[in-house]
């Protein structure tokens, strides 16, 4: 994993937000996945294009949000954090910090 993101280190990361429309075209091919905890419940799953742009998709159960991280050394102080979420109201948030 730690070769992962020395990889994609200053890529541009793309996190994919499932889309609740029906009208909404296919999700792209993404073809590597891993489950990130024991239990088989949080997945994630990535590719990449000829331009290195990076796509993700992480799939979780949540109670309306999640938080993911990315470090070139595996640790939070210095990384980046996605966090976005799904209000009662149905709206999407999204932030990058």
């Amino acid at each position: 994993m730690a070769v992962l993101f020395s990889r994609i280190k200053g890529m541009l990361f793309l996190l994919f937000l499932p889309c609740f429309c029906s009208h909404q075209p296919a999700p792209p091919l993404l073809r590597f996945s891993i489950f990130l905890d024991p239990s088989n419940v949080v997945s994630l799953r990535w590719d990449h294009d000829e331009q290195e742009l990076m796509t993700f998709e992480l799939q979780v159960h949540t109670t309306g949000w999640v938080a993911f991280g990315f470090s070139p050394h595996g640790e939070l102080p210095g990384s980046d954090i996605v966090i976005g979420g799904v209000f009662p109201n149905g709206s999407i948030y999204f932030s990058v910090s």
